[in-house]
């Protein structure tokens, strides 16, 4: 799969206890990805966090209980994501923020493609 120089980045915050029919959203929203054929997703834990409520989310060894932040980041065609958007907008039904930019891609191989001399 090739990507395009001008692509996008699609990032999706959520919290590690959102969930959608008893699984976890970011494996949801990961599985519907490569379902689609995107070009990579990429799932991050946060160590500190608020939203619109304002609630601080942390790691602190005393809180281990608190929801941390997850941010998933998608990277594709400005077709692909577009496509993926109504896909899984139905999917955060919780709290979250969804943000889209413009991005150039430098280098995008597989592990196993030799370097470009």
């Amino acid at each position: 799969m090739q990507l395009p120089a001008e692509s996008e980045l699609l990032r999706i915050f959520i919290g590690e206890e959102d969930r959608i029919h008893g699984k976890p959203l970011y494996e949801a929203i990961v599985e519907e990805a490569r379902k689609q054929g995107m070009a990579g997703v990429t799932v991050t834990r946060g160590m500190m966090s608020y939203g619109a409520s304002s609630r601080v989310h942390s790691a602190k060894i005393l809180r281990l209980s608190d929801e941390l932040p997850l941010v998933i980041e998608l990277v594709d065609t400005h077709e692909k994501i577009a496509a993926f958007l109504p896909v899984i907008d139905p999917m955060i039904t919780g709290g979250g923020l969804v943000t889209l930019e413009p991005i150039r891609v430098m280098v995008y191989r597989h592990d196993s493609q030799p370097p470009v001399a």
